[in-house]
Order: structure tokens, then sequence, then C-alpha cells
């Protein structure tokens, strides 16, 4: 096992991202992504949710940036490793609250397609509606919304998974 975790260790060190750090080709987007992080985190719903919600649809996704850092973000506010660990299996899983489960079904619809119909069918609108209210459920709608804005760079730009920002770009 320790030559295994040995590897790890070795191959991480020499991940590369695909494109260079894009804040000198777009210098105002720290600040859009400062404006859209002060949007989402306004208190009007737990930070855990949107932290929840965001994992999940890296995790939908298959973005290893995003699941890395959102799993760090959440061990850093002193998530517990069985939410964590459960999300994929949220929906039978005992560490979710009724209107969590309603946000990570209303990213699950976002972000998965539906073949048989619309994505965000009414019912489901409705569901999560009796658990949010409208300005809540604006800040559920932008926080999904910022996650899929960053989906892009994880997957085609290819940040280092784990880095701090600023240094997740190779030069």
């Amino acid at each position: 096992m320790g030559d295994k975790q040995m590897t790890a260790t070795t191959e991480q060190d020499t991940v590369q991202s695909r494109l260079p750090d894009p804040s000198p080709f777009f210098p105002d987007m720290t600040t859009l992504a400062a404006a859209m992080n002060k949007t989402v985190r306004n208190g009007s719903i737990p930070s855990s949710t949107i932290a929840l919600v965001q994992l999940r649809g890296g995790q939908i996704v298959g973005s290893t940036y995003h699941t890395v850092m959102q799993t760090k973000l959440m061990r850093a506010a002193g998530e517990t490793q069985e939410r964590i660990a459960a999300l994929p299996s949220w929906r039978d899983a005992p560490y979710f609250t009724e209107p969590e489960r309603a946000a990570l079904e209303l990213v699950e619809a976002v972000l998965v397609p539906n073949p048989l119909g619309e994505r965000v069918p009414d019912e489901l609108y409705i569901r999560v509606s009796g658990h949010y209210d409208e300005k809540e459920l604006w800040t559920l709608t932008m926080a999904i919304a910022q996650i899929c804005f960053f989906i892009p760079v994880g997957l085609i730009a290819k940040p280092i998974p784990g880095a701090p920002l600023g240094r997740n770009y190779s030069s």
C-alpha cells in the first residue's frame, strides 16, 4: 500500500493543466468570480447546502478538479466525512435533510439529461419550493449556475486538482 500511495503522490506532482491561468487574458474574471461567490453566499441558505450542490455538480459531470476542490472546501468548513462520502448515494443515505435532498434532486435534474421530457418538471419545482422561499430558490439556482459556469473550465482547461487558487495552472 505504501508504494501505491507514493506512486499517486508522484503522479500528482507531475500533473499539468491543459491551459495556462486565464487571468492574464481576462483580468475581470477574478471580479466576476468574487461577485458570483458573494451572490451565492448571501446567507439565505446554509453554506453546507451550497457546497453539497456544487460538489454533486462536479461529480455528475466527472470533473476531478471540482470534486477535489469542493471536497477540500467542505472539509475545511467542518463537513463530516460521512456526508461527503455518501453524496453520490444521497437518495438512501441517512445524512441529509429534506431541504438538502430537494436541492440535490434539483442539481441532478439540471445536469442530467432527461430523454423522457423536461429536466425540471413542475412536480420537482413544487417539491423544492416547499423547502425554499423565492430568495432561497434564486440563491440555489445561482449556486447551480455558479458551478455550471466553472464546469467548462474544469473539463477543458483542467486546472491542477488540489492546488490552491492562483497556483492551479501550469505556466
